[in-house]
């Protein structure tokens, strides 16, 4: 309990103080804005993607999907692994478990041309992966 030695300290009269010490509390407050602010932006993606919009009704996705995505800068990645072409299909394959059947995903930054997207898709055609869906921004009707 906390004791006030004020003015009555020298005739021996001790008081009681009513107060709360919130110091340790601010310090525990403090500790957790920190933890927050640096875990905050781990839970994000790095990927950055400029999806295109499309007026089509959104469809129903697997649990865990595959997503392969070509960056403006022609860099491709599976989930959020970038890979090089030679280890594509490796990574690929370890993404799915060896399933070819495995819908993939691929999102396209708006700014890559058609041309290098039509090549990632035969990449994935001749690699035997042929249920593929093309992932946009739903449309907002004004």
């Amino acid at each position: 309990m906390a004791m006030s030695l004020g003015s009555g300290a020298e005739t021996g009269d001790f008081s009681e103080m009513h107060e709360i010490n919130v110091t340790p509390f601010i310090d525990v407050m403090l500790v957790l804005l920190i933890i927050f602010m640096v875990a905050a932006p781990l839970s994000t993606v790095d990927i950055k993607v400029d999806l295109p919009t499309a007026a089509a009704p959104p469809q129903n996705r697997p649990q865990k999907p595959v997503y392969v995505t070509l960056s403006r800068d022609l860099t491709v990645s599976v989930g959020d692994t970038a890979t090089t072409s030679d280890d594509f299909g490796r990574v690929l394959y370890d993404a799915t478990g060896g399933k070819t059947d495995t819908r993939i995903f691929v999102r396209g930054d708006r700014l890559v041309a058609y041309g290098d997207l039509m090549n990632l898709l035969d990449v994935l055609r001749t690699a035997g992966f042929r249920r593929v869906a093309l992932v946009s921004l739903e449309k907002v009707a004004n």
